[in-house]
């Protein structure tokens, strides 16, 4: 068994302690972005060296290599594609990471620069076959907008993809968007969403439900609803944007405190000034050895010793700037 196995069958005997706190990659987003996805140069591209000022598709897998390398994430969430070519190069060798990749891509996700997906209604949408799946995990995504048509075909394939998912023996953990159009008040975000959630799981029988949930963080109290509702769900928390050092960990200390046993991040990584030495300091905050301000110090001391200069001073690199986060921010 790898990390993530042995901690998901402690969490289902009810034995997992704070230090089982799930971490996954969310390498996944050139599947939704395509080239914006991969994250900028770290030293901004003149117009003299003709090149894009994103990674390029080898240095994303490269830099996924190097978390990978480091063996301290618990999943490494990718496009199929992108999984193709590490278990080409044998990546995940020697370590006790769980491969994953996105099972569908529904067109709210689609990012496409000078587009306007993320606003349109959400349309159910799948590029990767599970058939061809190189893995026997992976995530589906929905997003329901208080819209009976368009919430109910949401549904209906989140059906199909579950019959075939079972007779695949293919798992898979449930991602939950808030709203993407206007039908639901931001300030009912979170219940809403608790309900849905709770609603669309209710038909199932265990064997059908997802591992683990991952939803957005809409505020402590829905949240924490969530987690206490029926403790059997694993609920685990989306990134969001890249926001400050203190920003991601803040986040991650709040969503425990409130019951959720899991993260999936992508852009607080892949956009981090150093991404290995950030998810270092997230498992550290995770397993209860620092805070959040004290694990943004420690980020920049060891970044200082390692010669490389922050994208932002630790005084500004400190400040909590995500609005939901700073009520409850120690």
């Amino acid at each position: 068994m790898n990390r993530y196995e042995e901690k998901i069958a402690r969490m289902v005997a009810g034995q997992d302690s704070r230090t089982d706190f799930i971490l996954a990659d969310a390498k996944d987003s050139d599947m939704a972005a395509g080239i914006s996805a991969t994250g900028l140069h770290r030293h901004p591209v003149s117009m003299q060296e003709k090149r894009s000022r994103f990674r390029t598709r080898r240095e994303y897998v490269d830099v996924i290599r190097t978390i990978l390398d480091q063996d301290v994430m618990d999943i490494m969430l990718t496009s199929a594609s992108i999984l193709e070519t590490l278990l080409q190069e044998d990546a995940f060798a020697g370590t006790r990471i769980q491969s994953a990749i996105r099972a569908n891509d529904t067109t709210d996700l689609w990012r496409g620069r000078g587009s306007s997906y993320q606003s349109q209604k959400s349309v159910p949408f799948r590029s990767a076959s599970l058939m061809k799946a190189q893995t026997n995990l992976g995530l589906y995504s929905m997003t329901f907008n208080g819209d009976a048509e368009q919430d109910s075909l949401a549904l209906e394939e989140f059906a199909r993809f579950r019959e075939e998912a079972a007779e695949r023996r293919f798992s898979y953990f449930l991602e939950v968007f808030n709203p993407n159009e206007g039908r639901i008040s931001r300030a009912d975000h979170g219940f809403f969403l608790n309900d849905m959630i709770v609603r669309c799981l209710a038909g199932l029988r265990r064997e059908e439900r997802p591992v683990f949930l991952k939803v957005p963080f809409n505020d402590a109290e829905a949240l924490t609803e969530l987690c206490e509702f029926d403790p059997s769900v694993i609920v685990g928390i989306m990134g969001g944007g890249s926001g400050t050092t203190r920003d991601c960990l803040e986040l991650l200390h709040q969503a425990q405190c409130c019951g959720a046993r899991a993260a999936l991040f992508g852009r607080k990584i892949v956009d981090a000034d150093d991404p290995v030495l950030l998810i270092e300091v997230m498992r550290s905050v995770t397993d209860g050895a620092l805070s959040p301000m004290e694990a943004t110090h420690l980020y920049h001391e060891k970044m200082g010793k390692r010669g490389l200069v922050a994208g932002r001073d630790l005084e500004i690199d400190s400040v909590v700037t995500e609005t939901v986060l700073l009520e409850r921010a120690a």
